[in-house]
């Protein structure tokens, strides 16, 4: 049984609808026994990230979906309740896919022998660092915008009025990639493999939720969309560099006729 594992916030996570289809339960039922988990958690002095992560994605319809990233301690407490072969094979799988990664996290880097084997290594270990920091980061950003919520409902007032860059732009008459300049330039974001990310000094404050819709087993597109609250930041953080939206520049143009 094959398990993919993620490092991100120095942690080693595993993704819930893997998990389901490992144990053979449909994922409803799995986030079912999570929350039932967590609501036991949060009677306690227990952290629940250090068992459960909320995030979440996109289906096949392009609707937004939670899911859960399980830490190692997640794993623990999922497994425990898992009787029969698939339960067995589960708990063998996550163990010995953490112990890898932990065991690969402190392995030493080995020195090549040859020049071509040096290029070789050094294109190929370019390309899979920069595939998987583009993940990280993405992964990273998500739990981080989940972090200011303060309940359900919060997460349904964001989750109606998230905006695309390509929306906000058009408000200053300007295209999308003028816009994500301007913000990597007054410093807000940064590029990673082809997304734009947020400092992560902002990835709390509830300006934006990112999404990744998969594709198919290998291929999948990070999006990310800002919430009013964001848009009222941009709206700020232009107006004080002397940008305003087409709106305002309009109403200013007949205050002085």
């Amino acid at each position: 049984m094959n398990l993919t594992i993620i490092q991100a916030n120095n942690q080693l996570l595993v993704e819930s609808r893997e998990v389901a289809e490992m144990v053979g339960k449909e994922h409803s039922h799995l986030l079912r026994d999570i929350r039932n988990y967590l609501e036991v958690l949060g009677k306690s002095n227990f952290g629940l990230t250090e068992f459960f992560i909320e995030t979440n994605y996109n289906d096949a319809q392009g609707k937004k979906r939670v899911c859960y990233l399980l830490t190692k301690k997640g794993c623990d407490m999922v497994a425990n309740k898992l009787t029969g072969e698939k339960g067995v094979l589960f708990t063998a799988a996550y163990v010995t896919k953490f112990e890898e990664m932990e065991n690969q996290l402190k392995r030493p880097f080995k020195l090549p022998s040859t020049y071509k084997e040096a290029l070789l290594q050094l294109v190929d270990q370019v390309e899979k660092n920069e595939l998987l920091e583009t993940k990280n980061l993405v992964l990273e950003q998500q739990v981080n915008e989940f972090q200011p919520k303060a309940s359900y409902y919060d997460l349904v007032l964001q989750s109606k009025s998230l905006l695309s860059v390509s929306q906000i732009a058009k408000d200053y008459g300007m295209g999308a990639p003028t816009l994500n300049k301007k913000l990597n330039e007054l410093g807000i974001q940064y590029k990673q493999g082809g997304v734009w990310l947020l400092y992560s000094k902002l990835q709390d404050k509830g300006y934006t939720q990112t999404t990744t819709h998969i594709i198919d087993d290998e291929k999948s597109k990070v999006h990310t969309k800002w919430t009013q609250k964001g848009r009222l930041f941009i709206y700020d953080l232009l107006k004080n560099v002397g940008i305003l939206p087409m709106i305002e520049r309009e109403f200013n143009s007949k205050d002085v006729i």
